[in-house]
């Protein structure tokens, strides 16, 4: 498996899906999709988003209730990777922990790898 969810992180993910507008509710296909980008102060930053049309060569997994489609291109940054959701006074949301990850922004959404080339931007 390449990216695993917590069931905190599946279950607000659900939440969030049942919440988002859609002209197709309750289409099966619909779930996350799951890549990386350039950018970030790290190098490269995590990027999610609801979706009911995944790309051709997206890698696809079923986790608890949840589809997850992962950009194919973004799988060997992405391999290992677990998604848990926090609650906090400080601190809310989506956290990513990626066993590839060499080094992190304090944001924690973005990342450098070994062998990352890119400089990245600072954070805002």
């Amino acid at each position: 498996m390449t990216v695993t969810l917590t069931e905190k992180a599946e279950f607000h993910l659900r939440m969030l899906l049942r919440g988002s507008a859609s002209d197709e509710t309750n289409t099966p296909t619909k779930g996350i999709r799951i890549s990386v980008k350039d950018g970030g102060c790290s190098g490269y930053e995590y990027a999610m988003e609801v979706t009911s049309k995944p790309q051709p060569d997206d890698l696809v997994s079923q986790q608890g209730k949840m589809l997850v489609y992962i950009d194919a291109k973004s799988v060997p940054l992405l391999e290992g990777l677990v998604i848990d959701f926090v609650e906090g006074v400080m601190e809310s949301g989506f956290k990513f922990i990626n066993p590839k990850a060499t080094d992190t922004c304090g944001c924690g959404k973005s990342f450098r790898t070994a062998d990352c080339s890119s400089a990245g931007i600072p954070c805002s």
